[in-house]
Parts: C-alpha cells; structure tokens; sequence
C-alpha cells in the first residue's frame, strides 16, 4: 500500500504543529520540509476542516494543533485523508469489468489486509511518532529552519 502525498504531508504538518506547541505559520513548515507552499495550503485547509487544526487568518494568525498530540490516532487520520480506498478493481461496483468477481478470494483477502492495516496505525498516536525519544532530534532538524 502506498500513502498518497495528501496523508504524507498531513502527517508532517501535525508532527510539525506537535513539535511547535503553539501557532505557526504555513510558511515555516514550507521551509522545514521543502515542501511547495500551496500544496501545504490545501492539506493545511482540509486538515482544519476535519478538527486536527485550528487556523486564524489575517494578522497575527496562523495555524497550531486543535487536539492533543495523544489523542491524534493515525489510523484514524490516515483514513480520513487517504482518498483512495479502492485497493483493486473489484472494491467498486461501478466501475468493476472482473470476470472472476464473485467467486475470487482476493477483495476478501485484500479488504482483511486493509483493516490491519488501519488497525494497526491506529494503535499509535501523533505524541508516539513526534514526541517520542526522538523529539529532541526531530525538534532540532524542523525548527532550525526558523533562525
């Protein structure tokens, strides 16, 4: 499985907002990750949208962390930001032309592997992944950007 770059940019903004502990702006995760500032503005504004962000325009705004880094479930994330839930061809009904649809085993198999998956994710929080052991080290590559 392959994370689409919306759900990988998600994760770096909310690690980043984590690490920042308060309001950034879009331009310092720019510069932090290397990332185009647009692409950025979409994540950042969906990511608002769905709770993780709080986000204040104009001056004196910005963005930072609506939820506690410990109650920020990958899974759950990664789900809401994935829009690609469909692994094969046979998931969708509309578009399905397999003719082994209906007595092939791999859609069962596949959509077990997929729960797993997000099972698994799900087991860790943002504050495992951005202020675990290597918060100090994380903290120093993205915020040395801002000097």
């Amino acid at each position: 499985m392959k994370l689409s770059l919306f759900s990988d940019y998600s994760l770096r903004v909310l690690i980043y907002a984590s690490i920042k502990n308060g309001l950034f702006q879009l331009q310092d995760v720019s510069q932090a990750y290397g990332i185009s500032r647009n692409h950025l503005a979409q994540v950042v504004h969906r990511l608002g949208q769905l709770g993780y962000l709080e986000t204040r325009r104009g001056r004196g705004g910005g963005c930072r962390l609506a939820q506690l880094p410990e109650e920020v479930r990958l899974g759950r994330l990664l789900r809401q930001t994935e829009n690609q839930p469909v692994v094969v061809e046979c998931f969708d009904p509309v578009t399905n032309t397999c003719s082994l649809s209906g007595c092939c085993r791999v859609k069962g198999a596949l959509a077990e592997a997929m729960t797993a998956f997000y099972a698994s994710l799900d087991q860790y929080t943002l504050a495992d992944i951005a202020l675990g052991a290597q918060r100090e080290e994380i903290t120093r590559i993205l915020l040395s950007t801002l000097s």
